[in-house]
Parts: structure tokens; C-alpha cells; sequence
């Protein structure tokens, strides 16, 4: 059997606005659909909001809208200044009840924004003057510029405002970034104009313009210095690949280039460097018509995979065999399994990207969501790496389900960029017994990177990280809440509870920035971690910037790592900071 056609319809969830149209009926939709969406937290709508290249809005007459879940938000053109939009592209708290003491936006996931300048007006009151992105976990900024103000903390609706963010790269903030209640947030490669204020973790690297580096053993505390944790370069990064149209109107992606000791947006200087592959010619488009057969047989025939807006469900993996495929996900499609298979399977091969997806657990229990490369892998990957970018992996939640380990990543050099896994602590099918998940990211990769990961409330080693000279730059983590007791929570007979990240003693080398961890165990059971970190005391392991805090609950933690660092509890909440360890 002949494997299908490459190309196809994206479909009536990808929806694409053209200047040519009266900017009436714009406002019109975009306002409808952020009504529908704002509020369908673990709803399956799923949506790509795509703009043509040109203008919309005018400074007279603005294009505002507000995003709600499962909305992506892109420009079509090759860069950034090819899409404007006069105006503001919001993102607002959450107020459960509709009280207005109750007003957040730590719920706030699955949303971004891409590929596109932002000339800030329209907003009026409270907000003049800002573009206003108030959200958490998996809401990307990526290739973002913005001339104006941005807030990244709703401070007009009601209180307490918290929010528990987040990400930007690749982008050009030249106004002033309003921090706020961001209790910690990861900038890479981006031009900032003024930051404001940093809560618990504050992250930059490649960030031209971000504050200097401060963190210090009182970071977070009355009168303490911010908890700044700021490298002039990124290591090595590779921007994630996006949709645009080329001059002829043709769907293309563009593959960035892998980049080295990066400063900056990519796009910077003109043009990011990279490549650009047709979607006509190259790219298998999966829809809810098609089949894991048909699926495997467009990889195997060396087709790149475009997921359409939905929620997929399939009963064997996703087998992604050659070097360079690329697998990207539009308005955060959705993957599960449903026969207890690994949803998707990447072979050692290099250049393969995954991207813009959401792996969600199923009803019977996956040993691992998503599995990158081969256990004991010598090949080095370096010049063409495996990249994973702003994807999620959700245990519970949307659904009842149960994973293992959400991801394994055996890639020599691959590239993990905006992750999120998380063991839902709300939603459906939630507690101990039902969502479980042991690991949310097992590292066996040597040389791997890691920007902007999050991993919380699973129920073993959170991350565990095998792999020599791993760099980890961002970490944020909340324990698990359920912890039923005290038993059912050790690390050995002898140690109480699991680190956030354990880096066994095998590990020689290894380096971290800007890491936190903090604890919330609310079954009224006075649960205690003994540390939040474990690594090895040798000369080869860095660990830089660490803290925890005691959010609310019982117990808490009772070191930051390897028993150093004052214990966080109800009469200690933190932050309790490591400047650094070894």
C-alpha cells in the first residue's frame, strides 16, 4: 500500500484572517471564539489562529482580542515584521465563582503566541499602555515583537492575581516587562527592554537588556536583592520550527538552524537562519480521518507529520524512523493512547523536532508518553539535534489516565525547549491511586540541554538525569499534593520523599541554573521531603541558584539539596536559597 498524499486541508480549526477583511468581522470572531475558549479549561476545541501577512487594526481603531485555552495565535509571515497587529493580543485571570477575591491566572495553560509584531494600543483604564499575557505553564511567547508595554500579571481584576508562568524566546520586548505576581518565568534570546521585579526565579539567558545577575542567599526575602539568575549567552539552541506562506501563497515550514552561544532573536539581523520545507510536497496532514496506518506509513516514506487542531486517539504508537522528520502540532493537538502503548516512538536518528503538542495520558496505563532515541546510544548528534519544543504532557486531568514516565529522552544532544509535564492535581480522574505517574522526564542523553522545564506533582524522581554534561537552565516544581502518608512517599527506608531532580552518583558532569521546587501537601498529613535536589558532591556537578518555598499544606521540605539549605514550613514558608552547590 502507497503511503497518502502529502499536503491536505488544515481544516475549518485552523482559521486564517487576511487584511483584505473589514476589521469589524475580525473583532467580531476572534472576540467570540476567546468567550467560548476562555472559560473550556479541559475542553476538546481546539484552534490555530492564523493572520496573513499585512496589517490589522490601526492606532485609531485597534484590533484587541482576548486568547482563551487551546488557542495558538501565529503570523504568516517569515518573520516576525511581515504581520502587525495594532492593538493587543490578552490573556486575563481566571475568577472561579466569579468572585472577585479569587482572581488568578496559575490556570492558565495552553495558549501562545507567534511570528507577529504587536504595536500596543486600544486598551483602555487599567490597562493603557499594555499588551497583557497574565498566564502559566505551556503559554509561549515565541517570536514576539512587541513595541510598547507588556505585562505578564493581570493587576485590574480583582485579587490576589497570582500567576505561575511562563515562557518567552526569540522575541523583542522593547517596551517595559511588568513581572508582577510571576512567581518565576524563563527568557531566552530575547531584547528586553526593563524588567520590573522578580518574585522567586527569575531566568534569563541571551536576553540583551534583562537584569544583571543578583541571586543571593536572601533572594525573595523583605528588603533581600531579586532572585536573578542571568546568562549572557545560550549554550546552544535551535529555535522551533513554524508555519508560513511563501510569496506564492504555499503553506511552507521554516527549520531554523542550530545556534551556538546565542544572543538575542534570531530573526535580529534580517532574516533567521534555517531552512524551509513545503508543506505540499512534504508534510503528511493528519486529520480525525486518519489512521495510525496511514500515519506510519507517511514516516516511513520519510513524510514530515502536520496535526491539524483535535484530540487524537490511537491504540499502537507513532513510529518516527528517519533523521530530520519533522512532527508539529497546530493549536495544541492532542495525542492519547488508548491500549496502554507509548504514544509516540522517535528512533536514534538525528534532526527530528516535536513540537506544539500535547501528550495526554490514556485509560490504560503507557509505559512512557513519548520516547526520544535509544538506551546506550553512542552517536553524537550535536551538529543536527533532536529538539522538543513547548510541548505537554498531562497525567489526569482532561481525562482519566495513568503513565509511568511521561518522557524519556535517550538523544545524545537533543534540545529540550519549554516542557511541561505535569500529574494533574485538578480535573478529572485525580488522586493518588488514579492518576499515577512515577517520572515526568528520565534523562539518558549525554550532552543534552534543557531551557524553561517544568515537571510537577509526579509520585517517584520527578526528573531523573542519567546522562553526562547535561545543562539544565530553569527549573520550576511543586511536589505532590496527595501524598496520603508519610510511607507512601519514600525515596529509600530511609530517606522521606523523592527530589524534584535526582542526579545519581553515576553522573560526573552536570550543571544547573535557576532551579525551584516548592511543596503544597494538602491532605492534612504532615508530609517532609528530605530534599528537593540530590546530585553528587563532585568537582564535575554545578548546581547555581536554587531555592524552595513552603506554598501552603502540611510539612514541607527539609533541604534544598543534599542536605544543605534551611528546611521551608509553615513557620519558615521561604524562599529558602542555595546560591550555589559544589
Amino acid at each position: 500500500t502507497p503511503p497518502p498524499a502529502t499536503g491536505g486541508s488544515l481544516g475549518s480549526n485552523v482559521i486564517v484572517f487576511t487584511p483584505s477583511e473589514p476589521e469589524a468581522t475580525i473583532q467580531s470572531e476572534l472576540t467570540s471564539l476567546g468567550s467560548q475558549q476562555n472559560p473550556n479549561q479541559f475542553g476538546t476545541q481546539r484552534y490555530e489562529l492564523l493572520f496573513e501577512p499585512g496589517t490589522y487594526g490601526t492606532a485609531a481603531s485597534p484590533l484587541d482580542f482576548q486568547v482563551g485555552y487551546y488557542e495558538a495565535v501565529a503570523g504568516l509571515g517569515q518573520n516576525p515584521g511581515q504581520t502587525v497587529i495594532n492593538g493587543t493580543i490578552d490573556s486575563y485571570n481566571q475568577c472561579p465563582g466569579g468572585v472577585q477575591t479569587n482572581c488568578n491566572a496559575t490556570d492558565n495553560f495552553w495558549r501562545s503566541i507567534t511570528n507577529l509584531t504587536i504595536n500596543v494600543a486600544g486598551l483602555t483604564g487599567c490597562f493603557a499602555g499594555d499588551e497583557v499575557w497574565a498566564s502559566s505553564q505551556d503559554s509561549p511567547l515565541r517570536r514576539v515583537d512587541i513595541n510598547g508595554n507588556t505585562t505578564l500579571m493581570d493587576f485590574c481584576d480583582g485579587s490576589p492575581d497570582y500567576a505561575s508562568g511562563g515562557y518567552i524566546g526569540d522575541s523583542d520586548l522593547n517596551g517595559t516587562v511588568t513581572n508582577g505576581s510571576q512567581q518565576q518565568y524563563f527568557t531566552q534570546d530575547t531584547t528586553v527592554g526593563s524588567w520590573s521585579n522578580a518574585v522567586w526565579n527569575q531566568v534569563f539567558c541571551g536576553a540583551p537588556g534583562a537584569p544583571a545577575q543578583s541571586f543571593a542567599g536572601n533572594s525573595g526575602d523583605s528588603g533581600g536583592p531579586a532572585s536573578y539568575t542571568t546568562l549572557a549567552n545560550c549554550p546552544v539552541s535551535e529555535q522551533e520550527p513554524y508555519l508560513y506562506q511563501d510569496s506564492s501563497g504555499n503553506y511552507d515550514v521554516f527549520v531554523p538552524s542550530v545556534q551556538s552561544n546565542t544572543s538575542g532573536p534570531s530573526w535580529s539581523g534580517g532574516s533567521t537562519p534555517g531552512t524551509s520545507l513545503s508543506v505540499n510536497n512534504t508534510f503528511y496532514v493528519v486529520n480525525a480521518s486518519s489512521t495510525i496506518t496511514q500515519i506510519n506509513a507517511a514516516l516511513a516514506a520519510g513524510d514530515n507529520l502536520l496535526f491539524t487542531p483535535g484530540v487524537y486517539s490511537y491504540a499502537s504508537a507513532i513510529n518516527v524512523t528517519k533523521a530530520d522528520t519533522k512532527i508539529i502540532g497546530l493549536g495544541f493537538a492532542t495525542l492519547i493512547p488508548t491500549a496502554g502503548n507509548v504514544t509516540m516512538n522517535v528512533a536514534d536518528v538525528p534532526g527530528v523536532n516535536v513540537s506544539g503538542l500535547i501528550f495526554d495520558a490514556g485509560p490504560v496505563n503507557s509505559p512512557v508518553l513519548l520516547q526520544v532515541g535509544a538506551a546506550g546510544s553512542t552517536a553524537n548528534n550535536a551538529a543536527d539535534p533532536v529538539t522538543v519544543d513547548d510541548v505537554s504532557f498531562r497525567i489526569g486531568g482532561a481525562e482519566a489516565g495513568s503513565a509511568t514516565t511521561s518522557f524519556v529522552d535517550d538523544s545524545n544532544n537533543s534540545i529540550i525547549d519549554d516542557v511541561w509535564a505535569w500529574r494533574a492535581d485538578h480535573g478529572t480522574g485525580v488522586g493518588w491511586t488514579a492518576n499515577t505517574g512515577a517520572n515526568g522526564l528520565i534523562v539518558n542523553g549525554n550532552s543534552v540541554s534543557a531551557y524553561g522545564l517544568a515537571v510537577e506533582h509526579y509520585q517517584g524522581y520527578e526528573v531523573e538525569w542519567n546522562g553526562q554534561n547535561g545543562e539544565l537552565l530553569f527549573f520550576q516544581n511543586e511536589n505532590p499534593y496527595d501524598v496520603p502518608s508519610q510511607s507512601a512517599w519514600m525515596s529509600s527506608s530511609t530517606q522521606d520523599g523523592y527530589p524534584a531532580i535526582y542526579v545519581p552518583n553515576s553522573v560526573t558532569s552536570f550543571t544547573g541554573y535557576g532551579l525551584g521546587s516548592y511543596s503544597y501537601f494538602d491532605q492534612g498529613v504532615a508530609i517532609e521531603n528530605a530534599m528537593a535536589f540530590q546530585v553528587p558532591t563532585t568537582s564535575g556537578i554545578h548546581m547555581n541558584d536554587l531555592l524552595t518555598v513552603f506554598l501552603n499544606g502540611s510539612g514541607g521540605i527539609a533541604s534544598v539539596v543534599d542536605g544543605t539549605g534551611a528546611a521551608v514550613s509553615s513557620t519558615n514558608i521561604g524562599p529558602s536559597d542555595v546560591v550555589s552547590f559544589n
